[in-house]
């Protein structure tokens, strides 16, 4: 029998990204680059837990069914 690995975000990569969050939102130099960097970056971790979290996920990817535009 094989164990099957439960994958979780590393507590210590999602704490450093709400930190560098904070300072550079709170840092008046930074510029708007590297402020939408750091939110791109947040949003790509929000986004993997949100995957994470749905069971669901991807299962109706290899189901036959028709779009709306093949079935007219």
């Amino acid at each position: 029998m094989t164990k099957a690995k439960k994958s979780a975000i590393d507590p210590v990569l999602e704490k450093a990204i709400g930190k560098l969050l904070k300072q550079v939102m709170a840092d008046t130099t930074a510029s708007i680059t590297d402020k939408m960097k750091v939110i791109d970056r947040a949003l790509k971790l929000e986004a993997i837990k949100q995957k994470m979290q749905d069971d669901g996920y991807g299962s109706g990817f290899f189901e036959d069914t028709k779009d709306d535009d093949e079935a007219k």
